[in-house]
């Protein structure tokens, strides 16, 4: 195997496990802002590294650009849309889902 076929396909998994913990943040999380949070940070560098090894096996020219344009304005936008998604969340009354154990409840009172 030659060399860049192996970045390209480090670059690859690499992408797909961020956006696989991307999907399990959106499944797993309680509420909008836990939510919005692992998707802008995991799918950007899936969707990131995804575009990145897309670029390396396309080599050098205009396919090539196009990707590492797409890959910057991808880096803009999605936390932009995930920071509008929270804002307009917190403007609409949507509360943060706050969970507590019964060992945290406990404990508050020790500290003093």
């Amino acid at each position: 195997m030659e060399w860049l076929t192996l970045g390209v396909a480090l670059l690859a998994a690499v992408g797909v496990f961020f956006t696989f913990v991307a999907v399990v943040g959106v499944i797993r999380l309680p509420d909008l802002y836990t939510r919005t949070h692992a998707v802008s940070k995991s799918d950007t560098l899936g969707a990131g590294f995804s575009l990145a090894a897309a670029a390396v096996a396309a080599g050098t020219g205009v396919t090539a650009a196009k990707l590492v344009f797409l890959l910057v304005f991808l880096l803009i936008t999605n936390p932009t849309a995930a920071h509008a998604l929270a804002r307009s969340g917190r403007k609409t009354g949507v509360r943060a889902e706050i969970q507590t154990t019964e060992s945290n409840n406990e404990n508050q009172g020790d500290e003093r």
